[in-house]
């Protein structure tokens, strides 16, 4: 059976929900599952042994993971490693950061984006915007390496106790090259995009910055997120972190609302795996509507008022 080591993703105390959605992953390839921890102080590692399915918590406690610099971490994780047969990170900022350093310091080729896992070597990932599946086997004998793609998979439950081990920082070359230099993002009560369970999105037909007020207004009773499509962004409606699409944020929310987006693959890569996706547009012919379960052709300025009023 392979053994599996997962780096947890961690963020200002907390473990993020992509974690665990990485170790349901790893359950279909194996029963051995360990997570490896990387933190200044130890905060995360009782977080991450109540995790099911998780064996043990392998817990570096370290200055130089005061803040999580990919550079510094990939040399420990590549050695620690070497014990594992299978490693597995989130398709997240920080698992795309990190995981293609260790597949170079390891010199094994990295799978990414992982959706569903066929075998112990066999998996599946989306290519072309997600329009083809490719199906990838791993060469037996090859450490795997791979990113998870966490809007295909659920979060476990919080009932395990796991093993906390404390481990010594390996003897490894850790670079200084790169520095921190802090980290700028806003604040907002409003659930994070990628673990909210309802999102309300905006696209060039919203028109505006200032229309986006109707949308957050129509978030707040709902108690969702708020993102944007690639249009919306480029044309400076709402800031970049708020992107969903391809090249944003791929979200898997039980409700999406679609306003005033037409549907470019593009976007439609960042939603494939939502539960139920709402449409709003003037245009019938919009492409949205291929793949909304419920289409409402009519002005985005109409819809949101006439909902509120009746969530009111």
């Amino acid at each position: 059976m392979s053994k599996v080591l997962i780096v947890a993703d961690h963020f200002d105390g907390d473990l993020l929900a992509s974690t665990s959605k990485t170790v349901n992953c790893a359950s279909e390839i194996s029963e051995d599952i360990d997570i490896l921890v990387l933190e200044k102080d130890s905060i995360i590692s009782p977080q991450a042994s109540t995790i099911d399915s998780v064996k043990n918590v392998l817990s570096i406690s370290n200055e130089a993971f005061e803040h999580p610099i990919a550079s510094s971490m990939a040399p420990v994780v590549a050695e620690i490693a070497n014990d594992y047969d299978c490693i597995l990170l989130p398709s997240t900022t920080f698992g795309r950061d990190l995981a293609p350093r260790i597949s170079a310091i390891l010199d094994v080729n990295q799978v990414t984006d992982i959706m569903s896992v066929e075998g112990p070597r066999l998996f599946k990932r989306p290519i072309y915007a997600g329009n083809a599946i490719q199906t990838i086997k791993v060469a037996d004998g090859q450490k795997i390496l791979a990113t998870v793609r966490t809007a295909s998979f659920k979060e476990l439950g919080n009932s395990n106790n796991a093993n906390v081990i404390d481990t010594d920082m390996p003897a490894v070359d850790v670079p200084s090259h790169t520095r921190y230099g802090g980290v700028q993002s806003e604040k907002t009560e409003r659930p994070d995009l990628q673990v909210a369970s309802t999102v309300i999105s905006g696209g060039r037909g919203v028109g505006s910055a200032d229309n986006f007020e109707l949308l957050y207004e129509l978030a707040d009773k709902l108690g969702a997120s708020v993102g944007a499509s690639r249009a919306a962004v480029d044309a400076g409606f709402v800031p970049n972190d708020m992107q969903v699409g391809q090249t944003g944020k791929i979200i898997a929310p039980e409700l999406y609302f679609a306003l005033g987006i037409s549907g470019a693959i593009q976007h439609i890569a960042g939603i494939k795996d939502a539960g139920t996706i709402v449409a709003v547009n003037k245009d019938a012919d919009a492409p949205i509507f291929e793949i909304a379960d419920i289409g409402i052709v009519t002005d985005l300025f109409e819809f949101i008022p006439e909902l509120i009023s009746k969530l009111d």
